[in-house]
């Protein structure tokens, strides 16, 4: 059987968190009443699944999920075998991101492929597919896991997300996967323009899981948590970024505003506050709390907030000022 996820409020443990402080980081979300803790694998930094097991380890009862494991960095019969140890040892607590990656990062490497959603359609399938108990599917162009079975499937499986956000890729999400874990900034509508690409490609009418990212800064002076959080918004205006911005109505001014700005930080600096309050989750309690509402109401299942700045445990304990009393 599938573990099922309701809607919730997660926090995201930051990739460069002092190693001394990401346990206590994650005890710390438990003891506070968080849903989630996700955990992120960016090239050079720490591996998603070392700090996974850890994680989990560490508490007792909070979800933890990774968002996300590049498709081309490890084989899909290990994946599926990483992944299932976990939920064999943490049931029905642990969730699975996989994605494309970052493109300079896995050209880096060397493992960037000539078509990325056909590696991604191919990986998710054989993984689900193995983590299901049974045999890996017939072999594709990049994936070849043809028979191979796992000795001794989890009962519960855990889901497999994919972290991904064009339209394509969006709908191999679909097709594929059980859901989606969406890359800051996920305000309202585009949780509700990527939801209806995930639909595009779905072959069921079953409701995806949706998990969102946003950098938060939470204070009862709405100035401050805007100051706090600018930082976080410093490389919104990257081409990347553009589908982020569907429904927003200052996207070609923010895309203007970026080509002005000599420097990421310069631009951090000048967006004006009404644009933040948008792209980020901040302000009050009651006004994060609001926006939060507004992301599980276009349909997040999962809202997740970043700190941002040098005292992440000092934001966790703001952050938990959202939480239901």
């Amino acid at each position: 059987m599938n573990a099922p996820i309701d809607a919730g409020v997660g926090v995201l443990l930051p990739r460069d968190l002092p190693i001394d402080q990401v346990l206590p980081y994650a005890r710390r979300a438990e003891e506070l009443g968080f849903d989630e803790v996700w955990l992120v694998e960016d090239l050079g930094f720490r591996g998603g699944l070392a700090q996974t097991g850890a994680v989990l380890a560490a508490t007792e009862r909070i979800t933890v999920g990774v968002g996300i494991l590049p498709a081309g960095a490890r084989n899909a019969a290990f994946t599926a075998m990483e992944l299932n140890t976990l939920a064999l040892m943490f049931p029905g607590r642990f969730v699975a991101g996989i994605g494309h990656g970052m493109p300079a990062w896995m050209r880096q490497v060397g493992a960037w492929p000539k078509s990325t959603l056909t590696l991604l359609g191919e990986y998710t399938t054989a993984v689900r597919a193995l983590l299901r108990g049974e045999p890996g599917p017939a072999a594709g162009r990049y994936v070849d896991v043809e028979a191979v079975e796992l000795v001794e499937p989890a009962p519960v499986v855990p889901p497999v997300i994919l972290g991904v956000r064009g339209p394509k890729s969006l709908a191999v999400a679909g097709a594929t996967a059980d859901g989606v874990v969406l890359a800051e900034p996920a305000a309202p509508p585009y949780i509700a323009a990527a939801i209806e690409q995930v639909r595009s490609g779905a072959t069921d009418a079953t409701a995806p899981l949706v998990v969102t990212y946003d950098v938060a800064a939470v204070d009862a002076d709405p100035a401050a948590a805007l100051a706090r959080v600018r930082p976080g918004l410093a490389w919104y205006g990257e081409p990347d970024w553009a589908p982020h911005l569907v429904g927003q109505p200052f996207a070609e001014d923010l895309a203007r505003l970026r080509a002005t700005c000599s420097s990421p930080e310069e631009f951090a600096r000048r967006l004006p506050d009404e644009w933040v309050a948008e792209l980020a989750l901040v302000g009050t309690a009651e006004q994060v709390r609001e926006r939060i509402a507004a992301r599980h109401a276009a349909g997040a299942t999962s809202v997740v907030l970043t700190p941002v700045g040098d005292d992440r445990l000092g934001e966790l304990e703001r952050f938990a000022e959202v939480l239901p009393g």
